[in-house]
This record gives structure tokens, C-alpha cells and sequence, in this order.
């Protein structure tokens, strides 16, 4: 009984157990039985809902040992425990780069395939993660949640943020291999690369930088005949 396969008529996928396929059949007919009775969010099973109801009250059962983070789910704190230990055991077939959740893998897929899921319903610009729509979005809404505790200096982005955080702790986290110098910015660095390598921008880059330098010089023309 243990060997047995149960198939769902729908997609194909093989269960272990009846039990597994008939919870699997909901997905397809998008049963929800289950609701949150704070949000009335629905869901297939009890034990999704009982997960869910978690971020409500806060309860984060599963704890990492090694840090003391905790999580609502197990796969959560399995996923975290692999930053320790540095395993990753999903790679990409394509390219072979290899990550520590099955979900990092799946959006990197996106990457070879173009696909972008996530589209902006006030300018139609689309994106392969949700999380990079959300930070697009607050270039519409000007939104800026995140702030800086030392300075109150607020960002879109939560990584803008921790750029701006280097200001302060004097953190250049990013080295030049030849020369040994370190910079703030991966940006910086690699406009820094090209002192090493001599690679000059494209032409449209060179015009921009043009452009920049012509502003400024105006700027600085007009800044002294004010003065004078």
C-alpha cells in the first residue's frame, strides 16, 4: 500500500496517500473551507489556516538554535538554518548557479525565460517578484517607509536605506581585487573596474555623463556671473 500512486485527474501529480490527493483537489477547484475568522482569509486545510492565523498573534514556534530567530513554519526555519550551514541544494540547470530555497530558484528561472509576473496597474511596468513591484509602486505614491535612525533621513527602498546606513558606521563592504580599495556601492566599484580594464561607457552613456558635466558646468557659470 505504502508503493501505491494516487493521480489527480486533473494535473497528473502522484500522492502517497488518498488523503494527500484529496486535499491536492482542492487547489484545482478552489474549495476554501477554512476562514479566518480576523481577516476572512480562506484556505484548502485546517493546518494552513492554523499557520496562517499565527500572523495574527504573533506565535513563531520554530526557533533557530544557532541564532535564536524564530519563524511560523517549519519549512521557514529549515530554509534560514541552510544561511548557517551554507548549503544550497537547488541549482539551475542552465547556468548552474545554485541557492538555499526552492523559491529563490524558481524566481532566478525567470531571469532565462523573462517571464514577469508581476505588472503595475498604473504604468504597466512588470516585474519577475512581487517584492520589487512593492518598492515600485512607492515611486507613484511617493511613499518612503523606511527611515534612518540616526539622521531620519527616509527611503522607498529598505535597501537604499542600508546603502545610507554606510554613511554613518563608514562600512565599504565592496573591494577592488587589483588595488585593494573599497567602496560603499557596487556601483561604485564597478565604475571604479574600469581604471583597470580601460572599458569606456557605451555611447549613450557617454552622452548622459556628457550631459551631466555640461549642467554643472552651466550651473557653476551662472553661479559666478551672479556673484559677480
Amino acid at each position: 500500500m505504502g508503493n501505491a500512486h494516487f493521480k489527480s485527474k486533473v494535473c497528473g501529480k502522484d500522492f502517497a496517500y488518498p488523503s494527500l490527493l484529496r486535499i491536492h483537489q482542492k487547489t484545482h477547484t478552489v474549495e476554501k473551507p477554512y476562514e479566518c475568522q480576523q481577516c476572512g482569509k480562506a484556505f484548502t486545510t485546517a493546518s494552513y489556516l492554523k499557520i496562517h492565523e499565527q500572523t495574527h498573534t504573533g506565535e513563531k514556534p520554530y526557533e533557530c538554535k544557532q541564532c535564536c530567530k524564530a519563524f511560523t513554519q517549519s519549512s521557514h526555519l529549515h530554509s534560514h538554518e541552510q544561511t548557517h550551514t551554507g548549503e544550497k541544494p537547488y541549482d539551475f540547470k542552465q547556468c548552474g548557479k545554485a541557492f538555499a530555497r526552492s523559491s529563490e530558484l524558481q524566481i532566478h528561472g525567470r531571469v532565462h525565460t523573462g517571464e514577469k509576473l508581476y505588472e503595475c496597474k498604473q504604468c504597466g511596468k512588470a516585474f519577475t517578484q512581487s517584492s520589487h513591484l512593492h518598492s515600485h509602486e512607492q515611486t507613484h505614491t511617493g511613499e518612503k517607509p523606511y527611515d534612518c535612525k540616526q539622521c531620519g533621513k527616509a527611503f522607498a527602498r529598505s535597501s537604499e536605506l542600508q546603502i545610507h546606513g554606510r554613511v554613518h558606521t563608514g562600512e565599504k563592504p565592496y573591494e577592488c581585487k587589483q588595488c585593494g580599495k573599497a567602496f560603499a556601492r557596487s556601483s561604485d566599484l564597478h565604475r571604479h573596474g574600469r581604471m583597470h580594464t580601460g572599458e569606456k561607457p557605451n555611447e549613450y552613456q557617454q552622452r548622459g555623463e556628457a550631459f551631466a558635466t555640461s549642467c554643472l558646468l552651466h550651473t557653476c557659470e551662472i553661479t559666478h556671473t551672479a556673484e559677480k
